[in-house]
């Protein structure tokens, strides 16, 4: 038995990278996932290898059910049908991890006193807005059965910032996902719900190592410099503290931010 047999977990951005590392440890905790992602299959987008076809499967692997479904957390409609699907599957909602987001538009146009307006708009949906519909949606079932626990995504952008301005509508939606955190952490405290918040750091993913070369040695050694760890993170790094605060280890810790960045965090931005 693990520590989450019989538990019902959803996972967002759980095709690849982040999301995926969280729901395969979920589900090896015992607990029963739902992938949800734009595309199921968008490992393959990003040439990361999974141990089955998909990964439902590998999630499966584990003794678990696990479903897939496709769904627009930036769509309330879509994200209230996600839930209700989950419902019907499930009969329950324990764990909500509002993994979907990212810097999906070119960092170059992201400049505080620049950024054009669509840009501005589709990151912060993609980012806060998708978040809040998310958690609407988990807290209504979680109220009902008195109990749950919600683990939003933040950043170290949302807590430092950039020196130079740059990336401005990411950091201002991740800074939102902190505050919406401790909101909503205060609200459904008297239910028994707990909500927390992880801020990772610089991660070795698929998409980050394509998208911005974050592997390349040179680039490595230039970001290790203000990481006190001196070495960037990988995704089983935010899986530990994913599996802290989705179990009973983490029951009387609420409203919290825990930044999963080798220390990246102490230093100026």
């Amino acid at each position: 038995m693990g520590k989450l047999s019989g538990k019902v977990a959803v996972i967002t951005g759980a095709g690849r990278g982040l999301g995926r590392a969280y729901a395969l440890r979920l589900a090896s905790l015992g607990a029963h996932v739902v992938i949800n992602d734009l595309h199921l299959d968008s490992a393959r987008e990003f040439h990361e290898p999974l141990t089955a076809e998909t990964v439902m499967a590998e999630c499966e692997a584990f003794g678990v059910r696990a479903i897939g479904i496709t769904a627009d957390v930036t769509r309330k409609a879509e994200v209230d049908h996600l839930f209700e699907r989950v419902l019907s599957e499930f009969g329950r909602v324990d764990i909500l991890v509002t993994n979907a987001g990212g810097i999906l538009r070119p960092a170059e146009r992201g400049q505080a006193s620049s950024v054009p307006e669509e840009d501005w708009r589709f990151i912060m949906d993609v980012n806060l807005t998708g978040t809040v519909f998310c958690c609407q949606a988990a807290a209504a079932p979680m109220k009902s059965q008195r109990s749950g626990k919600i683990i939003t995504v933040a950043s170290q952008a949302g807590l430092r910032g950039n020196a130079d301005g740059s990336v401005a509508h990411y950091c201002v939606a991740k800074a939102g996902v902190v505050a919406y955190t401790r909101l909503l952490a205060a609200e459904l405290g008297p239910y028994n719900i707990n909500v927390n918040c992880i801020a990772p750091g610089l991660i070795l993913t698929s998409r980050a190592n394509l998208q911005f070369r974050r592997n390349a040695p040179e680039n490595v050694e230039r970001a290790i410099r203000d990481i006190p760890l001196r070495r960037l993170g990988v995704p089983e790094d935010c899986a530990n503290v994913v599996e802290f605060l989705a179990t009973d280890l983490s029951d009387y810790v609420t409203g919290q931010v825990i930044a999963v960045c080798g220390g990246m965090v102490l230093s100026p931005s």
